[in-house]
């Protein structure tokens, strides 16, 4: 289980359009926003990475850089790219599904056909959201079994001015035992 103020494990990705993104190589200031999202054939996907790509620049004023994560292979992370404009935010491809598992992600099976009428794959992973400090720890994760009630990248961003402003420590930290 990933513990706050813990290193997490690293990533290396292929990126649409070419490049890597590395975690331990990142040259952020303040830190890295991984959004993991469960694929081409999400609509909620789609819509969710459109407001990261809005406000990527936003982050990026702060120090935070941004990655967009999936299991899909290039074409379809490609479509994903299209589909959302993407032009500040990175989409990282290839995500093996057992390092989805380090991330404390959930594996889901396929349905067959989305919503939007695109395949499932056979297996995928379900969202998630970290912050991760220049350090490579954990700031902040949000972890879900759905793909509905994702957390607002406004309120991410207002939330990481606060904590800029008055220094705070990411919590959750404590591993000791527990009476009761």
């Amino acid at each position: 289980m990933l513990m706050p103020r813990q290193k997490t494990p690293d990533l290396s990705l292929p990126i649409v359009g070419g490049g890597q993104f590395v975690l331990s190589e990142e040259k952020a200031d303040l830190g890295t926003i991984i959004c993991f999202y469960r694929g081409l054939h999400c609509p909620l996907c789609a819509t969710y990475l459109k407001e990261l790509e809005r406000l990527t620049p936003d982050f990026a004023e702060r120090g935070i850089t941004t990655v967009a994560v999936s299991s899909d292979p290039e074409d379809r992370a490609a479509d994903m790219a299209k589909r959302i404009s993407a032009s500040s935010l990175r989409i990282a491809y290839d995500f093996p599904l057992k390092e989805a598992k380090d991330w404390g992600l959930y594996i889901s099976t396929s349905r067959g056909k989305s919503s939007i009428g695109i395949e499932e794959p056979a297996l995928f992973s379900e969202p998630g959201l970290f912050l991760i400090t220049p350090q490579q720890t954990l700031y902040y994760m949000s972890v879900q079994t759905m793909p509905f009630v994702r957390p607002h990248f406004s309120e991410l961003l207002a939330a990481t001015d606060s904590a800029i402003k008055k220094n705070y420590p990411a919590r959750g930290e404590y591993t000791g035992e527990l009476s009761g």
